[in-house]
């Protein structure tokens, strides 16, 4: 375990690794199908609000794990791989709902804006891998590496959630209907996956 605040002498080196796992991990373009059926309904204010909403959450997700990730687990007497079975639970969840209806049907019709938050923000970018990602990053290459690439994925998820429309027009309904339907297989798959990785660690 490197030092909280060193610098590693690989500075780009390590940055570039670390923010290139980190995207892999939040996969921005992967979630524009389903940002665009959870908010195609939304006037463009409202999704652009509910972009800043994901970007914030995913932000301040990261950054608290990031620095007190294995403290936070131990207040709550849990442990990363009970987090990653309950997270793949939830994107589990959130797959099956996107397969049958299209949509993300536990939300109030007043409350929209926790779209920004669940499921979007949460699990399907600051999920169980995402969080994983950083507490390996602050360990092996200190908070200032570890920092840079959260802001420098997070800026890239936003760009790509801002023109998530653009996409869309590109697909048109149909298209977009059908990946939204491909990718929550895949997203079925990743939450089966931490499931099963999370049960293997802790039995």
């Amino acid at each position: 375990m490197v030092e909280f605040l060193s610098v590693p002498d690989d500075f780009i080196q390590a940055m570039l690794r670390s923010t290139i796992a980190l995207l892999v991990v939040l996969d921005p373009l992967g979630i524009v199908p389903i940002f665009i059926a959870l908010t195609q309904k939304m006037e463009r204010a409202k999704k652009t609000e509910v972009s800043k909403t994901i970007i914030i959450t995913v932000t301040g997700l990261l950054f608290a794990f990031a620095i007190a990730g294995t403290q936070i687990f131990s207040v709550f007497g849990i442990t990363l791989y009970d987090f990653m079975v309950a997270g793949g639970v939830l994107l589990f969840i959130v797959a099956i709902e996107l397969l049958t209806g299209g949509g993300w049907r536990f939300m109030g019709p007043d409350s929209k804006e926790e779209t920004g938050i669940v499921p979007l923000a949460f699990p399907l970018l600051a999920g169980p891998g995402a969080i994983t990602a950083v507490i390996i990053s602050l360990e092996t290459t200190g908070l200032i590496v570890t920092a840079l690439s959260i802001l420098i994925a997070i800026g890239i998820t936003y760009l790509v959630l801002r023109y998530a429309d653009r996409i869309y027009k590109v697909l048109g309904k149909r298209g977009s209907l059908i990946v939204t339907r491909v990718f929550a297989v895949f997203v079925a798959a990743i939450a089966v996956q931490y499931i099963v990785e999370g049960v293997r660690q802790l039995f």
